[in-house]
């Protein structure tokens, strides 16, 4: 058997196999970003990877960026984050949740009061787009508003809403967490040199300063649920969200893995993956792929569990593994349409694709859960 379809242990990690599930926005909440059933039983259909980790959860009101994401800082969407776990878990499935905060990538009409979104500095992200509804309830894309800057005296504010979602996630019985630190959302804002101009213990003149927010809210992580249930997702030479270059980019990524392999996380989770020849629109991936010496670099920073993500197919996630660049790899889009992708790779049958138009709607059902296992 490939490898690919075997158990995998280590720590408190105890998988069925070695695909997982990546982190993607689907907007299917109900009102006031609460989870519901429909969420459950498209989380519930997906339990043949070894690992679900759900798409990015909001750590607060003041976090909500994209339309209809759900949240994990009330009561009411802890609750319906425990309808998913206990459907997944009823399946026999583990599952992760991804907190996240977007910092600057927000827009006005979607945070408290019409607030201005909260960034690392206030640089607008000037060729990005955020997802809203507008007055007439219809799906648009509108560019990110400018950003307030976070007071260094914000930041304890900002830590607490960390701590409550962390709590949150436990009592709605998630088996870890994975602190979403890529594509251009607040700590990627944060570790990028060029971006982060403050002169704060916050700032980017060096890899602690810029990996200082992250590891303080990896720290709060550990407190509340313990090291083998926090993962760091990371995005190195990402471009998404308007990121700029960053010529210190190798040397904060491996400051950053030696801290979390200090701290013995539960996983490390990186992204990458090349544009496209002659694309210019703005992509989750990356403008280019690790060279081979930095995986080993990265390896040998990080000796913990390696998920790698981006653009996978079932022989390339195999090669990675015989290589030993990564123990566990992460699907993305082939898990939307392929709710069996597990079983169809196993047995070499063929895949289904889904539509983009239904990738970010209201439409219930349609594109999401209504995709059948191969017969």
């Amino acid at each position: 058997m490939s490898s690919l379809f075997k158990a995998y242990t280590r720590g408190p990690l105890k998988l069925k196999n070695r695909i997982v599930m990546a982190p993607m926005t689907r907007s299917r909440t109900s009102s006031g970003d609460v989870p519901n059933a429909l969420m459950a039983a498209y989380y519930a259909q997906r339990v043949s990877a070894g690992l679900i980790i759900t798409e990015a959860t909001d750590v607060s009101a003041s976090s909500n960026g994209y339309a209809c994401t759900p949240g994990i800082y009330t009561a009411e969407q802890t609750q319906g984050w425990r309808l998913v776990t206990d459907r997944v878990h009823l399946h026999g499935g583990t599952i992760f949740l991804q907190i996240w905060h977007v910092g600057r990538m927000a827009h006005h009409t979607m945070l408290p009061n019409g607030e201005a979104p909260r960034g690392a500095t206030d640089e607008r992200a000037a060729q990005s787009q955020v997802f809203i509804y507008d007055s007439t309830g219809k799906a648009v894309f509108v560019p990110a508003d400018t950003p307030r800057k976070i007071e260094t005296d914000e930041v304890a504010d900002l830590l607490d809403e960390f701590t409550l979602a962390f709590r949150n996630a436990r009592a709605a019985k998630f088996d870890g967490v994975e602190i979403h630190g890529a594509n251009g959302y607040l700590f990627d804002q944060f570790m990028n040199s060029t971006l982060n101009k403050r002169s704060d213990q916050f700032g980017g003149q060096t890899p602690q300063t810029r990996t200082r927010l992250l590891l303080d809210v990896v720290d709060l992580a550990i407190r509340e649920l313990g090291a083998g249930k926090v993962g760091v997702r990371v995005s190195p030479f990402g471009k998404f969200n308007s990121m700029p270059s960053d010529p210190f980019v190798e040397e904060t990524l491996l400051y950053l893995c030696s801290e979390l392999n200090r701290r013995e996380i539960a996983y490390l989770h990186v992204v990458y993956q090349p544009l496209p020849a002659g694309n210019t629109v703005d992509s989750e991936f990356n403008e280019k792929n690790l060279s081979d010496d930095l995986v080993r670099e990265v390896r040998k920073a990080f000796q913990g569990t390696l998920i790698w993500c981006g653009g996978f197919d079932q022989n390339s996630a195999q090669a990675a593994l015989d290589e030993g660049w990564a123990d566990l790899i992460a699907f993305g889009r082939p898990f939307i349409a392929n709710p069996d992708l597990v079983e169809r790779m196993t047995n070499n049958w063929p895949l289904a694709e889904a539509h983009p138009d239904t990738f970010y709607t209201r439409d219930g059902e349609k594109g999401y859960t209504d995709f059948p296992f191969f017969q």
